[in-house]
């Protein structure tokens, strides 16, 4: 039998999903400015009246023990395989009356005995019963894992910021490492014969990036955060969660740009984009209210609480797939994030 092992890379992920999920709650602010300009064009209301409605008081978010919980979830999205498999999960833990964040990061291989399955696949099988069963079955999973109630979860499809990115005209990422990618899937072409061709060449397409800033269109940037057939460290589920990081950075970068928000046109196509690309179990107050919280919490109050020392890595036979299993129990875990908490 193979030796039980700790997994020693929960760190970086950790860091990679820590990173992302801020990313995720700083579009939901971005989405929740678009969402608004789109209501006071309808309405008439000025933007006066509606900051005074929605953040002098704030919606109800039904704090429990005096915390509000909240399931970040990212997918690749597009037309390949796994597009609604979870490869970031983050529980964002707000605290009322302490005006406290926390952010708890769940590796996506943590084994789960309810879906027979990782973690991330809990989307995948909720949306397959039925449409929005995928937050409802993710919150579920997760709640159990950490030991938390989840009150909101909100999920991005990270394709869908291809429309995104050409509606702002493009963006520039400062690439920090060269890298070629021979084999980047072409979309269709899963299924071609290639003429006979053992080694199937017709169905992909080569990628070659150069370290330095790079003007990048929707397409040209999904490719970017996709790859994942380069020779060393650039074809690692790390190398595409830094990537991720990147493109989002620069994205919101040009978000930031004034111009885009004195043009009502431009305002609500991109709120459609922004509407495509995310979905989320929370009505315009509830989600004005979570970017009022964030925007409030001071850096010296917010935490991050990692899993790391308690999950192993179980010998690959027992599962037939690597997996993260808790070191004592779940029960352990959950003793752990409330301690954690106070």
């Amino acid at each position: 039998m193979e030796p039980r092992t700790r997994h020693v890379d929960i760190p970086k992920m950790h860091l990679v999903v820590l990173l992302f999920g801020v990313l995720l709650l700083l579009f939901v602010v971005s989405k929740a400015i678009l969402f608004s300009a789109r209501f006071m064009r309808t309405t008439g209301i000025t933007p006066t009246t509606l900051v005074r409605l929605i953040f002098d008081n704030g919606a109800d978010l039904h704090p429990i023990d005096g915390r509000v919980n909240m399931l970040l979830l990212g997918i690749p999205g597009g037309d390949h395989e796994g597009t609604d498999l979870t490869d970031t999960i983050l529980v964002l833990s707000f605290h009322e009356k302490n005006k406290t964040l926390s952010m708890i990061s769940l590796p996506r291989d943590i084994w789960s005995d309810t879906l027979k399955d990782k973690v991330n696949s809990a989307y995948h099988y909720g949306e397959l019963k039925k449409k929005g069963g995928g937050l409802i079955l993710s919150k579920a999973v997760v709640s159990d894992m950490i030991g938390l109630p989840i009150q909101y979860a909100l999920v991005l499809d990270f394709s869908g910021f291809r429309k995104v990115i050409d509606l702002v005209g493009g963006i520039e990422v400062n690439i920090p490492k060269s890298f070629t990618d021979p084999e980047f899937p072409i979309p269709g072409k899963e299924n071609d014969e290639c003429s006979g061709d053992p080694e199937f060449r017709c169905r992909y397409e080569p990628l070659h990036f150069e370290a330095g800033p790079l003007v990048m269109n929707g397409d040209l940037a999904l490719k970017y955060v996709r790859s994942r057939h380069a020779e060393g460290d650039e074809g690692s589920d790390f190398a595409r969660g830094r990537r991720q990081q990147e493109v989002l950075l620069a994205l919101k970068s040009k978000l930031m740009s004034k111009d885009i928000y004195l043009n009502p046109g431009e305002l609500e196509k991109l709120y459609g984009a922004f509407d495509e690309a995310t979905d989320m179990d929370m009505n315009i107050g509830e989600l004005l209210t979570v970017g009022k919280m964030f925007m409030q919490t001071p850096k010296e109050r917010t935490q991050r609480i990692s899993l790391e020392d308690k999950l192993y890595t179980p010998p690959s036979s027992l599962y037939g797939r690597y997996v993260l299993l808790p070191e004592e129990s779940f029960e352990a875990i959950h003793a752990f994030v409330k301690s954690s908490l106070k």
